[in-house]
C-alpha cells in the first residue's frame, strides 16, 4: 500500500499549522485594535469556515491561477503554486485559519485588560506586553485552537482538491486518497484511509478535551453540580 498520502497530509497538516498559529495571533490581535469596519473585517477572516471547501477552493484558483493578476506575479519568478504541494498548504492554511482566529481572539477578549494597563504604567512597550504577558496567559486557549487546526487541516478535501489537485505523490492527501479510492472501486484502500483519517482526528480531539479538562481542574476552587 502506498503511504505517501499519509506522509503528504502529516506534511501540508504540520506547515499549515505553523503558519496559521502565527495568522491567527497576528489577525486576533489586529481585530481587537481596530475601531472601525471591525465587524466587516471579522466576518472576512471569519468566512472560509461557513463557506464550503469547494468555493474557497475556488477564490484561491480564480486568485492563485497563471490567468490571474496574483499568477502572473509569482510566475515572475517562476513560482506556480496551483496544483503543487505548496498550493495544498495555501488551501489547508485558509479553510483551518478562522478556527485558530477565533479561538485566539476569544481568549484576548477575555483576558483582564487591567494587568495590560498596570504593565503600561511601569513603562512596558506594547509589543513586549503582548509576548511576555498577554500570550503566556493565554497559551491553554492557544494549544486548543492548534489542535482543532492540525484536525482540520489534517482532513481537508475541497479546497485541496480544486487548488492542489489530486496527483499522486505530489498532492494527493489521505481525504483525496478516499475519493479516489471510491471513484476507483477500491472499498479496501478507501476503508483504510478513512480509518487513518478517523483515528488521527478522534487522537485529536481526546488530546484536546484531555487538556482542557486539565486546565479546568487548575482553575477550579471547589464546589460545583
Amino acid at each position: 500500500m502506498d503511504l505517501s498520502p499519509l506522509f503528504i497530509s502529516l506534511k501540508v497538516a504540520f506547515t499549515a499549522t505553523f503558519i496559521t498559529i502565527f495568522a491567527g495571533i497576528a489577525a486576533a490581535r489586529y481585530v481587537l485594535k481596530i475601531k472601525r469596519f471591525k465587524g466587516m473585517i471579522d466576518g472576512l477572516f471569519t468566512l472560509p469556515m461557513v463557506l464550503p471547501p469547494t468555493v474557497v477552493g475556488f477564490f484561491l484558483l480564480v486568485l492563485l491561477g497563471k490567468n490571474s493578476v496574483m499568477g502572473k506575479f509569482l510566475m515572475t519568478f517562476n513560482i506556480n503554486v496551483v496544483f503543487t504541494w505548496v498550493g495544498a498548504v495555501i488551501a489547508s492554511t485558509v479553510v483551518s485559519f478562522p478556527l485558530m482566529y477565533r479561538t485566539v481572539r476569544g481568549a484576548f477578549e477575555q483576558f483582564d485588560i487591567n494587568i495590560v494597563y498596570a504593565a503600561r504604567t511601569l513603562g512596558i512597550k506594547e509589543n513586549k506586553i503582548f509576548w511576555t504577558i498577554v500570550i503566556p496567559n493565554v497559551v491553554p486557549s492557544l494549544i486548543a485552537g492548534t489542535i482543532l487546526t492540525f484536525a482540520r487541516a489534517l482532513g481537508e478535501f475541497g479546497a485541496t482538491m480544486m487548488l492542489a489537485g489530486n496527483i499522486p505523490g505530489r498532492t494527493q492527501t489521505m481525504s483525496v486518497a478516499v475519493y479516489s479510492a471510491v471513484q476507483s472501486g477500491d472499498t479496501k484502500t478507501a476503508y483504510s484511509w478513512v480509518i487513518a483519517v478517523c483515528a488521527m482526528s478522534f487522537t485529536a480531539m481526546v488530546l484536546m478535551n484531555f487538556w482542557n479538562g486539565r486546565q479546568a481542574g487548575k482553575s477550579s476552587k471547589g464546589g460545583g453540580f
